[in-house]
C-alpha cells in the first residue's frame, strides 16, 4: 500500500516555524539538525514535516512509503514517462531508499521502499499523520491524469475547483487544485476525532490566531477542517474522519458537489478569507534538488 508520509519544506526562521508546530500547533520532535528539524506526529513514522532553514521558502518534496513491488513498478512507469526522475537514498530520520520523480508543473514526489517506524504515541491532540496535500495547478487535469497513469493513484471526485487523487482507500492523500499558478496550497494534519480539532482551534485562539476558514465539514472526502495560516507562510488544516472508499468507488464530477448560494460546505457555519488564503497559498513553490537525501 502506498502511503502519504511527510512533506519537506525550506523555510526562513526555520527555528521559529518549528517552535509553532511543536508548542502550538502540537506537533512532536524527532529530530533536530543544524539547519534542519523534523517534526512527528503520534503514528509510526519517523516524522511528518522537515522544515529546513532557507532565505525563500519552498517545497523540497513530498514524501509517500510503498512496499519494494510497488517501487519497482513505479520505476516502470517513470522511466517510460519521459519525466525527470531520480533514484534516492534518504538521509531524512527513517531513511529509506526509492526514487524521486517530477511532476509535470515540477512538483517534486518522492517514493521510499523499507523505511523505519516509531513507536506510536499515546496523546488525544498530537496529529496523527498527513491526511493530504494540496497542491495548486495550472493544469489539474493534467496533473492527476499524470497520477493516475504514472503513480498509479486514482481520481475520487471532480469539483468546480479541484480534482481529488487517492494513492490507497482514504478518498484523497492529494488534490489538484483549479487555481492558474503552481504552489503548495495546503497541508492537514490528521487528528484523532471532531473534539481534537475543536481542542486544536481553541489552543490556537490561546495563542492569537484565527481560523481562516472553519471549522467546517466538506463535500468530497466528507472531512471536518480548520484552516490557519501558520507564522511561517504556509496554509495548515486540522482534519479528521476522511472518507475511506471502496476500488469501485464512482468518480464524482463538479454537478454531484454543489451547494445553496451562499454556502461552501456543508455545515456552513463559519465565513472563509479568501484573499489571505490565496495569498499564503502562492508562497511555497517546487525547486527541485537532486542533492542527496
Amino acid at each position: 500500500m502506498v502511503k502519504l508520509r511527510s512533506i519537506e519544506l525550506r523555510a526562513a526562521e526555520s527555528a521559529a516555524a518549528a517552535e509553532f508546530l511543536l508548542h502550538i500547533w502540537g506537533l512532536a520532535e524527532s529530530e533536530r539538525r543544524p539547519r534542519e528539524v523534523f517534526l512527528r506526529g503520534s503514528g509510526e513514522f519517523a516524522y511528518l514535516i522537515g522544515i529546513e532553514e532557507e532565505r525563500s521558502p519552498s517545497v523540497r518534496s513530498l514524501t509517500f512509503e510503498c512496499d519494494l513491488e510497488e517501487l519497482k513498478a513505479l520505476e516502470t512507469r517513470v522511466r517510460a514517462s519521459g519525466r525527470p526522475w531520480r533514484d534516492v537514498v534518504s538521509t531524512d530520520p527513517g531513511a529509506g531508499a526509492g526514487l524521486e520523480v517530477e511532476l509535470p508543473e515540477g512538483e517534486v514526489f518522492r517514493f521510499l521502499s523499507g523505511s523505519g517506524h516509531l513507536a506510536p504515541v499515546r496523546n488525544r491532540d498530537l496529529p496523527r499523520q498527513l491526511t493530504h496535500v494540496v497542491l495548486s495547478s495550472t493544469d489539474a487535469e493534467a496533473s492527476a491524469s499524470f497520477a493516475e497513469e504514472v503513480l498509479g493513484f486514482k481520481v475520487s471526485d471532480r469539483t468546480v475547483g479541484m480534482v481529488f487523487v487517492r494513492c490507497n482507500t482514504t478518498h484523497h492523500s492529494i488534490a489538484f487544485a483549479r487555481a492558474g499558478y503552481s504552489s503548495l496550497n495546503h497541508v492537514a494534519f490528521e487528528m484523532e476525532d471532531v473534539d481534537a480539532v475543536m481542542r486544536g482551534i481553541g489552543r490556537l485562539r490561546d495563542a492569537g490566531i484565527k481560523p481562516v476558514w472553519g471549522p467546517g465539514r466538506h463535500g468530497p472526502g466528507n472531512n471536518v477542517f480548520a484552516y490557519f495560516i501558520a507564522p511561517f507562510g504556509a496554509v495548515i488544516e486540522f482534519s479528521t474522519a476522511t472518507e475511506q472508499v471502496p476500488e469501485n468507488y464512482r468518480t464524482g464530477t463538479p454537478k454531484d458537489w454543489t451547494w445553496p448560494p451562499n454556502r461552501i460546505d456543508q455545515w456552513g457555519i463559519s465565513d472563509k478569507d479568501t484573499a489571505a488564503i490565496v495569498e499564503a497559498e502562492k508562497r511555497f513553490r517546487f525547486v527541485r534538488d537532486w542533492g542527496v537525501r
